[in-house]
């Protein structure tokens, strides 16, 4: 099947994106979309800034120990007549965890004359709901959000990993939780499937200030074209991390109506 698929060939999220190699540039594009879709909405009392937190996490790809190690033995030498060869033991191939530094992006929706952060939006990585010292920093951020006055936008297109805590069962699905800060313990909680479009959803400021409103889904697709990931995405290949059996006829399905589309 052609790799090149221009456009983005589901009608929500492309859970293509999804793949660790290529999730990154996903997020990092997003973020930038994301704060100029809202700065024109808010602009001149609010401005948005794309702020960052760093950690240090155990790779997720480890680097694999040196296959062969010549051992030599310095020192006194002896006669040829008494040298003996020493045979060493077969060693077992193993990996060995490597520390790395982690930088994930985020918004912060700012007051321009006090410098306030009245709104925190943050677009979930994978390492934010499996990693466990990427879920400890993240979280530990989370419930500080949650325990002040600031409001949180949190945006979860991953199907992988588990899901950050909320009250109550709201199923499975992605997700985009809107917590306003005044408003807690009340928030709103936007549930979607693989098969569904991506809801439109609004970010909150101040009480009673009218709020900027966020089509991810046309961002999505805008993102997808632009930086041509229908070139990185190899779409004969299995969905990572795997779809039910379910949805992967569904999506081989989709993939098979685009692809003739575009051979005609």
């Amino acid at each position: 099947m052609e790799k090149q698929i221009v456009q983005n060939p589901f009608p929500g999220m492309n859970p293509y994106l999804e793949q660790p190699e290529l999730w990154h540039q996903v997020h990092n594009r997003l973020i930038v979309a994301v704060a100029d879709e809202i700065t024109p909405q808010i602009a001149p009392k609010y401005r948005v800034a794309i702020e960052e937190r760093v950690y240090t996490s155990i790779a997720d790809s480890l680097l694999v120990g040196i296959a062969d190690v010549a051992v030599s033995y310095k020192g006194i030498t002896a006669p040829e007549t008494t040298r003996m060869t020493t045979k060493l033991a077969e060693p077992v191939k193993i990996k060995v965890p490597i520390p790395e530094q982690v930088t994930e992006r985020f918004l912060e929706v700012k007051l321009t004359q006090t410098g306030e952060v009245v709104s925190i939006i943050e677009i979930l990585s994978p390492k934010n709901k499996r990693s466990k010292e990427g879920r400890e920093a993240y979280e530990s951020k989370r419930q500080k959000i949650l325990s002040s006055a600031t409001s949180l936008v949190e945006i979860d297109l991953l199907r992988g990993g588990e899901p950050m805590p909320i009250l109550g069962n709201p199923g499975i699905g992605y997700r985009i939780l809107v917590s306003r800060g005044y408003s807690r313990p009340d928030a709103d909680l936007y549930v979607f499937g693989l098969r569904d479009s991506i809801p439109t959803f609004p970010v909150p400021l101040r009480e009673k200030d009218p709020e900027p409103v966020v089509n991810l889904q046309r961002l999505l697709n805008e993102i997808y074209e632009r930086a041509r990931f229908d070139l990185a995405i190899d779409y004969s290949q299995q969905v990572k991390p795997p779809l039910s059996t379910e949805d992967a006829v569904w999506v081989s399905e989709i993939l098979e109506q685009v692809f003739k589309h575009t051979q005609q």
